[in-house]
């Protein structure tokens, strides 16, 4: 058996995806930021939902708030570095696109939100509930529309997020993803499947 010991409460959830949100100002689509969250999750599939969650002196918290829209942008590994960068320093004080030499894009179903190019997805999202818990607060939105990288997508049009690199975030580390272990229902899957699936994702 193994041996524990106790620590103080705390949100101790790892690993945990990483995503660079990036929003814009309402009424002034020239006026746009970008912020790094750890605490981003999926809330609902139907209709598809998605919760970051924000410190409520955070640059981008009103930016958010005032717009009710924002893009989840996955990170991979060539956006580790500049997903870095926007965690530690406020939009208050510089362009963070133009420092980091990041081009933003129109994104389908916003108004102001603009997603980040090279990003091997972007999420548009619509505000449908703010929820204050404390040190942060939640923002629960919908997913209005998704862009794929079209190197991610196969000829039939499937989409192999295997393939980008993305990256974790655990314990005050960024790591990239690394060997695919299963599939979901690879325990109860036939080995003729279980060799099938495997092989084609090694």
């Amino acid at each position: 058996m193994a041996d524990y010991v106790s620590i103080n409460p705390s949100a101790m959830l790892n690993p945990t995806p990483v995503v660079l949100v990036s929003c814009g100002e309402k009424d002034h689509p020239e006026k746009q930021d970008m912020v790094t969250v750890a605490w981003a999750g999926t809330v609902n599939s139907d209709p598809p939902m998605v919760s970051i969650s924000l410190r409520k002196e955070r640059f981008s918290h009103g930016m958010i708030s005032r717009s009710g829209e924002f893009v989840v942008n996955l990170v991979d590994e060539k956006l580790a570095r500049a997903t870095d960068f926007c965690g530690v320093r406020s939009g208050r004080d510089l362009d963070k696109a133009k420092e980091l030499g990041l081009a933003l894009l129109p994104a389908e179903g916003m108004e102001t939100a603009c997603r980040v190019d090279g990003a091997p997805v972007s999420l548009s999202c619509r505000v449908k509930q703010v929820l204050p818990l404390g040190s942060h607060d939640m923002f629960l939105a919908e997913v209005a529309a998704v862009a794929v990288r079209k190197d991610l997508l196969d000829e039939r049009g499937a989409l192999h997020l295997e393939k980008a690199g993305l990256v974790a975030y655990s314990h005050g580390l960024y790591h990239r993803l690394g060997e695919v272990l299963g599939f979901f229902g690879w325990s109860v899957a036939r080995p003729e499947v279980l060799e099938k699936r495997m092989s084609g994702l090694r």
